[in-house]
C-alpha cells in the first residue's frame, strides 16, 4: 500500500528553518558585497597612486634645460717684429753741419680799416635835437610862492570834481611805501612833477619820479571814464601826509583833464 504524498509544506521542512536560512544567506551576500567594495576601492587607491609616482617619475627625468654650449676660443697668434736697424754712425772726423735756426716769424701789420658808416645830415640833426632835449629838460621844478598862492589842494576839494579823483590819487600815493621813499629827500618842499608832460627829477632816470608817475598812472587808469574826463584848472597840490611839512607833488598847466595823464611822452620823432 503506497504512502499518499506530502505537501510542500512537509518537503521543505519546519517554516522557522526555512526563514533561518534565508536570513544565512542574506548575511552571506552583504558580507561577499562589502569585501568586493574594498577590493575595489584598494584598487582605484594603489592604481591613483601608481600613476602619480609615474608623472613625478617623468618630471624629475626631464631636469633643467641644458646649458648654452661654451664660446668659440680665440685664437691669438705672436709676430716676430724684427729690430729697428740703429742709423750708420758717421766716420771720425766728419764735420758736423749746423742747421741754421729759423728766424722769427714776423708779424704782418693789418692796414687800419676803414669805417663804413658815414655821417649825414640827418644824424648830425639827431644828435642836436638829443642835445636840445637833454639841455631842455628840467631836473625838479619847484613852486614859487605864486604858484602856491594859486594852487588848489585835494584836501579843499580842488580838482577833485563829483569824482573828487585829486583826493583818490592823493589817498593812493600815501598807501604806497615806494612813493614814501622816492620823496623822503624832497622835506617839505612842493615839487611839480607834471605840467602837461611828466617833468624829470634831478638825478632820476625817468621823469616825474618813477615810482609817482606809476602810481598816479595806476590809479587814473582804472578810474571811471567819466571820472577821467572831468576838466580840471590850474595847479592841484597833493600833500603825501597828514603833516604840515610834508611833501607836496603838483599837478595840472591850464586846463586840463586827468586822462591827459596817460598820454605817452612825445618823442623826437613826434616834434
Amino acid at each position: 500500500m503506497s504512502r499518499p504524498p506530502q505537501s510542500r509544506e512537509s518537503q521543505s521542512g519546519p517554516p522557522a528553518a526555512v526563514s533561518g536560512d534565508r536570513k544565512a544567506r542574506d548575511v552571506g551576500s552583504e558580507r561577499r558585497r562589502r569585501q568586493a567594495a574594498r577590493w575595489r576601492i584598494g584598487a582605484w587607491t594603489f592604481s591613483a597612486a601608481g600613476h602619480l609616482a609615474l608623472l613625478a617619475a617623468l618630471i624629475a627625468a626631464k631636469g633643467p634645460p641644458p646649458a648654452p654650449p661654451p664660446p668659440a676660443p680665440i685664437t691669438v697668434e705672436l709676430a716676430d717684429w724684427p729690430s729697428p736697424v740703429p742709423a750708420p754712425k758717421p766716420p771720425a772726423g766728419t764735420p758736423t753741419v749746423q742747421t741754421p735756426a729759423a728766424a722769427p716769424a714776423t708779424p704782418t701789420k693789418l692796414p687800419p680799416q676803414k669805417s663804413i658808416v658815414r655821417r649825414t645830415r640827418e644824424s648830425d640833426d639827431i644828435d642836436s635835437l638829443i642835445s636840445a632835449q637833454a639841455s631842455t629838460t628840467s631836473t625838479g621844478v619847484e613852486l614859487t610862492g605864486a604858484e602856491l598862492a594859486g594852487a588848489g589842494s585835494a584836501d579843499s576839494g580842488a580838482g577833485g570834481g563829483s569824482c573828487d579823483m585829486a583826493r583818490s590819487i592823493q589817498r593812493a600815493l600815501r598807501r604806497d611805501p615806494l612813493v614814501q621813499a622816492a620823496v623822503a629827500s624832497l622835506g617839505g618842499k612842493a615839487i611839480k612833477v607834471w605840467n602837461g608832460d611828466w617833468v624829470q627829477s634831478g638825478g632820476e632816470d625817468g621823469k616825474g619820479l618813477a615810482a609817482v608817475r606809476e602810481a598816479i598812472m595806476w590809479e587814473v587808469a582804472f578810474s571811471p571814464k567819466a571820472c577821467r574826463s572831468e576838466p580840471v584848472h590850474g595847479l592841484v597840490l597833493l600833500s603825501l601826509n597828514g603833516s604840515g611839512g610834508s611833501a607836496r607833488l603838483a599837478l595840472g598847466s591850464g586846463v586840463w583833464r586827468w586822462s591827459d595823464l596817460l598820454r605817452p611822452t612825445p618823442t623826437i620823432e613826434d616834434r
